[in-house]
């Protein structure tokens, strides 16, 4: 937990101590994960709030307050349920987070399947506290739970060619009502959703491929049953309730890119020096907070990802 030493602390900074520490909710989170079998027979999906134990990192920590776990599960983009920040609570239960599987192929040696509950085995999980920032200028503090993606992808042993991945997100127009095609529809997105990384992006050790939040698995609205968190990117380049991880060799068109290449550009770091064309990308305002804060160059990771673009023109790469 992080403790602030300070005269005065908001009710609202305060972490709910009994989400966030009950350690008889935490034991028997263990237990059930320890005894649940690997097969893909188990399709129940886990209750919302189930505890995910996980490693606690001392690495990857802030000193800013989290943001609250009601303000993360109500105010979220989601385009698949909706383009409004309520959509995605509000219509959450329509997604079914089992069965599930991810399919990774491409340029890879070890190509296969996986079952979400044998990916949620593979490697121990941890517990990592990043910033979240939005391209329209808001951004949350939050206890992720997962493991670097740059794991999963040792163990696929990428081949010589692969230089990119790609991301897709499930196509299910019954689970998300926002890709339902009408003449009322909410958004001229092609779907399915797909997002990208260079491949040392994607092996950087900041990249998590992650299962839970806040001690407990993923809230459907956050993007269950697994996403990625690239922490120095906008918050779009995550992509959400993933089912396919291919390895490519070009550069990939994301679903953003094409609806509006103007404004959403691969890379899509953060920088507070290049506005998006409708709004300026300098301040920000953390919610759960009145006042804007300035923007940090990569979200405040510039020490640890500064070096990926080293040469970079990041005004035309944006």
């Amino acid at each position: 937990m992080l403790i602030r030493h300070a005269p005065n602390i908001a009710p609202s900074e305060i972490t709910d101590y009994q989400l966030y520490l009950n350690r008889r909710s935490f034991l028997i989170g263990m237990a059930a994960l320890a005894l649940t079998p690997i097969t893909s027979t188990a399709v129940a999906a886990p209750p919302a709030g189930t505890p995910l134990p996980a490693r606690r990192s001392e690495q990857f920590t802030l000193e800013d307050p989290l943001t609250s776990i009601e303000n993360i599960t109500t105010y979220n983009n989601f385009w698949e349920f909706g383009p409004n920040k309520d959509d995605p609570a509000r219509l959450a239960h329509l997604l079914k987070p089992r069965p599930w599987t991810v399919q990774i192929d491409g340029l890879v040696a070890r190509p296969r399947r996986y079952d979400i509950e044998e990916l949620l085995r593979l490697f121990p999980m941890e517990e990592r506290v990043y910033r979240l920032r939005c391209v329209e200028g808001w951004s949350m503090v939050i206890p992720w739970i997962g493991y670097p993606l740059a794991s999963l992808i040792k163990r696929l042993e990428p081949t010589s060619k692969a230089r990119f991945v790609e991301f897709t997100s499930l196509l299910d127009s019954a689970q998300f009502p926002g890709q339902r095609k009408s003449l009322f529809s909410v958004s001229s997105l092609d779907w399915p959703y797909v997002e990208g990384l260079r491949l040392d992006e994607a092996l950087h050790p900041l990249t998590l491929l992650t299962f839970g939040l806040y001690g407990q698995v993923l809230p459907n609205q956050d993007g269950a049953p697994v996403r990625i968190v690239v922490p120095w990117k906008y918050g779009f380049k995550s992509a959400k309730a993933i089912v396919r991880i291919r390895f490519v060799s070009e550069q990939l068109k994301t679903t953003w890119e094409k609806a509006a290449p103007s404004e959403y550009g691969f890379y899509s770091n953060v920088n507070p020096t290049v506005d998006h064309p409708r709004w300026s990308q300098a301040t920000e305002r953390r919610i759960g907070e009145f006042r804007r804060r300035k923007t940090l160059m990569f979200n405040g990771y510039a020490e640890q990802v500064a070096a990926l673009y080293a040469g970079m023109d990041l005004r035309r790469n944006f």
